[in-house]
Formats: C-alpha cells, structure tokens, sequence
C-alpha cells in the first residue's frame, strides 16, 4: 500500500486557478514576495520532505507513542531527528515577518505547508504547529522585551510554545478557572495550578517550551474578566535567551488517548513557576484568541488531512481489491472478479471523500486569504471584510471539515472491509486519528453556537450578508452561462434560503434562547454544506474555462465538473434534513425532563 504523497496538482489548482493567489500575492501588502515560481519551489521541498521524512515515522509513532520517565517525556524514535531536520532547513520561521526574524511569507502558505505535513504526520507536525499560535500571540501582545526573547527562539525552532487553558474541572467553560498568578518583587509571577490535555507540554525536540498560560490574579474580578495571560517557560533564560534553571513546570502525567500517540498530551504541574504577564491585567481572554483562532483553523487542517489520507488509501486499494463482477458485466475479464471501484456504492463512498477533500481545501484556502488581508492590508474597508469573512468562516470551517474528516475517514475504512479494522493498511489509525479534531479548540457544539449566536445573531446577519454577497456576485456574473446552470441555480436558492432562515430563527430566539442552541449544529453543518457548493461551482468554472482553452491533462478538469457535480446531487441535499432539524424548533429537545431520560 503506497503512502501519502501531497496531491501538488489539486494544490496548485485550488490556489492559483481557482483562488488567484499570484493576484492575491500582488495586491496584498507584504504578500508580494510569494511569487508563482517560489511557491512552487517552496511546495515541492515541502512534501520531499514530509514524505521522505515524516510519512515513515507515522506508524512507529502511532505503536510506540511517548514515555514518561523521571518528569522528561520522550517522543517516538525518529522525531527528534525530523524536527532537527525541520529546523535546520528553516522551516518555522517561513511564514513570519522579517522584522521580527521571519521569512516574510503569507501566513496563507503556512497554512498550505501545514497540511501537507499533517497529512504526513499529524503527530508530528502538532510539534511545531502550537509554536505558531505562540509566536502571534506574543508579537501581538507581548512587551519588545517579551518580543526580543521569545520570538527569535521560538521562530528559529530551537523552542517550541504551547498554549494552557484546560484544567481538571474547566474545559469549555473557562470562567471556573484556578490557576493562581501572584505576584512578586521583580515585576514577575509565580504561577500555581494544573492543566490537562496539554499537546506537545513536554517533549525532548526541542531545547526549551514556553507555555501560554491561563491563570487569576489576586482580588481578580470573577469569571472570565478576570482571567490573564503569562509567559511560563520550560526553563528561565536571560535577556540574551541563554538558558538558567529549570521552572517550576513538570509533567505530572501522558494521557492515555485513543489516537495521535505519537504527539505528547499531557498533565502539567505549575509548582511555582516564574512566569510573566502578557497583554495587560485581566486581558487574558481576549488575548488568548489570538491563539485560539489560529489553532481553530490549524484544527480545520487536521479534518482535510485525514480525508486527504483516507482518500488516497482506499482509492488505491479500490483499484486493485478483486470482490464479485460488476452489475452491468464483467469489467476485468481476466480475472475472477472485478477490482471493487466498479461497485456504484464503493464509488459512493470514494466520490464523498474526493467532494470533501477537494471542496475543504478551496474553502480553508479562501480562509487563509483572509488571515492575509486581515493582517496586512493598509485599507481599513477591505481589512474589515476579510476580517468578517474570518469570523464566519473560522467556526464553519473548523467544525465543518472536521466533523466531515471524520466521516470520510470512516468512509475510507469502510471501503476496506475488514482489512481496515486491522492496523497494518494504517486506515484504523486514520480514524483514530482524526476523532479528536472535532473535540478540541471548542467542541462541534461550541463552535456551532459562536456562529449562530455571536458571529451571526449577534451582528444582525452583517458578517452572514458578507459572504452572502459574494455568492450573489458569482452567481449574477454566471447567469448566463448555461455549462454552469446546473450549479448556478441550486447555489442561488441556498444561499437566499440561507438568510431566510436565519432571520426567522432569529425572530424565534427573541422569544426562547433554547432555539440558538437547539438549532446551532443543524445551522453550523447547513452553512457548511452551502459554503462548499459555492467553493464547487467555482471549481467547475474554472474547469471549463481551462477545457475550452484547450489546457492539456483536460481528464483531470473533467472530473473537477464530475465531482462539483455528484457534490451537487449527492451531498448538497443534506442540506433538507438540516433546514427541517432547525424549523422543528426546541421543544422536541427540552420537553421531557432529565429525570426521565431513562428508566433503570
């Protein structure tokens, strides 16, 4: 069974024919440097390396995962050595401004060469991941004292970041945090509590981990206004960055997960830890979700990787797994049977993956685009749209393309048989694999309510109108184009049907607040699914417009339309279940009391 090769060709056709990245690049400040011609070159170094390096270390660190000794855990043999051959070739710091250490390229390629090394090793890359988020939110709100230690070492890669919200008796629900933060003499503080489900909290790759920490103040007010956020590293160091002593930091404890072995999650102690403020007193919330965005959308990365994995796997083994002849006749008459891709519901389940695969890539893409705008752009009224159209489509695409991650990485064992329940075909630890994805940096549920309730209602519809708008555009320019009407039309009725709905779930949430919460899952994956149809009549336009220029490899065009289509006809009308489940209103949910859920 071949391995995960990075699918290049889709690549480059979702960002440069469908998305325009070269006029993107050029019309954005400080994008300008990501020419056609280094983007390319950067793309093919990149999946050399996550496919010769980090795809065979895959398995070994599913079978061996970390260990715990002596407070230092140790990654899976083999990792090390690939983040040293990350770090080496300069790989963290591509995607940083040049002013503060970095390469100076669009946060949108960071976005790309992500997935290809998740694709490779998700394990793995969550290594090197979290450091992002770190890195922003300290050049975002940290001190330029803060900016000139952390930052060199942490774009360079010689440390790694982390970020510390969860505690044992808080996930979601961050206002009964504990953490102390007292303050001491020489303007630090000494940081005290235990956080859980920590990724990548401790580890041997690098020489030093510095912790984003949640913690309260003295007399701090309650909840979450009283919340504040701290730099904790593994080890102190001096101005200089050279490493002093070991903080009061240690794991207490590796979890015990069902998949992502290879990625240390863990239990960690602050035992009076010096750490140091960042972003002001009580800021710590809204300082936070300059993370926690960034890791919603590297979240995103992590369902497209497993159905661009589970995809390649069952195509491959499709082709050449023999079970029964065809329905219409033999199809490979020199053998005892057909290869099982000539079965209509094994092309059901291939064609799923393929929609969702190629459909998600498009719309984290355009995602992505906005992360450049938002932080770039000198125009304050497009900055404002990219930064609306980023408010909608984070909680969308993160929930989305996970809980669709998983339903194609079931889709890809199923297309196995029994041969995916075992571990040798690796689809069973793809599925194990990718079900955390729809869990962390905010559950399905707590995403499906930040659309609903706070990006949506809460705006009175504007960011909802925002995208809307660009679909009308794109469908009134193709209105006459009759190759396309078969998308165009569809598309017009669901993105109207869109905004009628959601006025009138708003009307019905002024009376009864259960309604935003009864109908916020429904709402979230009904966005989605409309999202994609218009990211997949994109896709067939450009399609067409490549076949009737006479572009050569006109197969792979061809079955873009193929796929916008079955996406059309097979996919898109779940669209009907979720518009019911909304209209049907709370009552359905909340009528029957918790005590009588069940009767033992």
């Amino acid at each position: 069974m071949a391995d995960y090769k990075a699918p290049l060709r889709d690549i480059r056709f979702s960002l440069m024919d469908v998305l325009g990245y070269a006029d993107h690049c050029v019309t954005t400040p400080n994008c300008a440097e990501a020419s056609p011609d280094i983007v390319d070159a950067i793309l093919e170094e990149s999946a050399k390396f996550c496919e010769q390096v980090l795809v065979p270390l895959n398995a070994v660190g599913d079978i061996e995962g970390c260990t715990l000794a002596h407070g230092q855990v140790s990654t899976p043999t083999g990792f090390k050595e690939a983040y040293q051959q990350y770090v080496e070739a300069g790989w963290p710091s591509m995607t940083h401004p040049k002013k503060i250490g970095g390469q100076g390229l669009p946060p949108s390629l960071g976005t790309i060469l992500s997935e290809i090394a998740g694709s490779a090793n998700w394990s793995w890359a969550m290594y090197p991941g979290l450091s992002h988020g770190a890195m922003n939110t300290i050049n975002s709100h940290g001190s330029d004292q803060q900016k000139q230690l952390y930052l060199s070492k942490l774009i360079a890669g010689t440390w790694t970041g982390t970020m510390c919200l969860t505690e044992p008796q808080c996930g979601t629900d961050l206002s009964l945090l504990r953490t102390k933060a007292e303050p001491l003499e020489d303007g630090s503080y000494c940081i005290s509590g235990n956080k859980i489900f920590i990724s990548a909290g401790e580890h041997d790759m690098a020489e030093n981990i510095v912790h984003i920490v949640l913690a309260r103040l003295p007399n701090a007010p309650e909840g979450t206004k009283g919340i504040s956020l701290f730099i904790v590293p593994k080890f102190t160091a001096d101005a200089e960055g050279n490493l002093l002593q070991r903080n009061g930091v240690n794991c207490g404890a590796l979890e015990h997960k069902m998949g992502i072995h290879g990625n240390a999650t863990c239990a960690l102690n602050f035992d009076d830890a010096k750490g140091y403020l960042i972003g002001g007193a009580n800021n710590g919330l809204r300082c936070m979700f300059t993370f926690m965005n960034n890791a919603r959308i590297g979240t995103a990365l992590q369902g497209l990787a497993h159905t661009e994995v589970g995809l390649q796997k069952s195509l491959e083994y499709s082709r050449e797994r023999l079970a029964m002849r065809a329905l219409t006749g033999a199809k490979n008459t020199r053998a005892a049977a057909d290869p099982i891709i000539v079965h209509p519901d094994v092309r059901r389940m291939l064609l799923t993956q393929k929609a969702f695969a190629e459909g998600n890539r498009l719309l984290l893409y355009f995602t992505s685009l906005q992360v450049d705008i938002s932080e770039n752009s000198v125009d304050e009224t497009i900055k404002k749209e990219a930064q609306d159209l980023l408010a909608l489509l984070t909680p969308i695409a993160k929930a989305f393309i996970t809980e669709t991650g998983c339903e194609s990485a079931n889709l890809a064992l199923q297309c196995f048989g029994g041969h995916g329940y075992i571990r040798e075909w690796g689809v069973e630890q793809n599925v194990r694999d990718a079900r955390i994805a729809t869990l962390y940096e905010g559950t399905t549920g707590i995403q499906a309510l930040d659309l609903l309730g706070r990006k949506v209602l809460m705006t009175q519809g504007e960011t909802l109108k925002r995208f809307t708008k660009i679909m009308h555009k794109f469908c009134q320019a193709e209105c006459d184009n009759k190759k396309l009407k078969e998308f165009i039309k569809p598309l017009s009725q669901h993105y109207k049907e869109w905004g009628e709905m959601t006025t009138r779930l708003g009307f019905k949430a002024m009376r009864n607040r259960d309604e935003v919460g009864a109908a916020s899952v429904d709402y979230l994956m009904y966005s989605g699914y409309v999202a994609l149809a218009y990211f997949w009549a994109r896709a067939a336009l450009t399609a067409q417009n490549s076949i009737k220029e006479g572009i050569e490899d006109k197969a792979f065009y061809e079955a873009k339309i193929h796929t916008a289509r079955f996406y059309f006809e097979r996919i898109l009308p779940r669209t009907r279940m979720h518009l019911a489940a909304i209209e049907s209103g709370s009552d359905n949910l909340m009528a029957l009391d918790e005590k009588d859920f069940i009767f033992i």
